[in-house]
């Protein structure tokens, strides 16, 4: 797969990650353990906002890996 692919559809899969973690987090965000404390809030969105960075990582080292030598 040549790099130009693998940013195509790593930059896909980087969307859809962004739009599920968004959402799964603001589902999250109304349990009530969360929403009646604003520290507790303040807090999970910290976390949760950085959160995605996690699972995006190693979606970017493998869009940035080089092409294969053709033999």
């Amino acid at each position: 797969m040549t790099i130009r692919t693998r940013k195509f559809l790593g930059a896909i899969l980087l969307l859809v990650l962004a739009t599920v973690w968004a959402l799964l987090g603001m589902a999250l965000a109304q349990m009530p353990w969360i929403a009646e404390s604003g520290w507790r809030q303040a807090i999970y969105y910290v976390v949760v906002g950085m959160g995605w960075v996690l699972p995006a990582m190693p979606i970017v080292s493998w869009m940035q890996r080089p092409d294969r030598a053709k033999s």
